[in-house]
């Protein structure tokens, strides 16, 4: 599914950043194309569904706390 965005473009020193205006998303690149084609690809991969190549191992544990809960 497409779906489109907001950008906001500007330059810091040597490099341009890009920031999705709809999410806590930026990226950077040499020139104002180059940040937002970076921009679209850090997007892609924030919705990209999770695959877990190597499964955690689960542990409990017990600590002492000086807390009220």
């Amino acid at each position: 599914m497409k779906k489109y965005f907001t950008a906001s473009v500007w330059r810091e020193g040597e490099w341009f950043v890009a920031h999705c205006n709809e999410f806590e998303i930026a990226s950077q690149g040499e020139t104002k194309e180059q940040a937002l084609f970076n921009l679209k690809e850090a997007i892609e991969l924030h919705f990209e569904e999770p695959t877990a190549t190597i499964f955690p191992e689960i542990f409990q544990i017990e600590a002492q706390v000086n807390a009220t809960v």
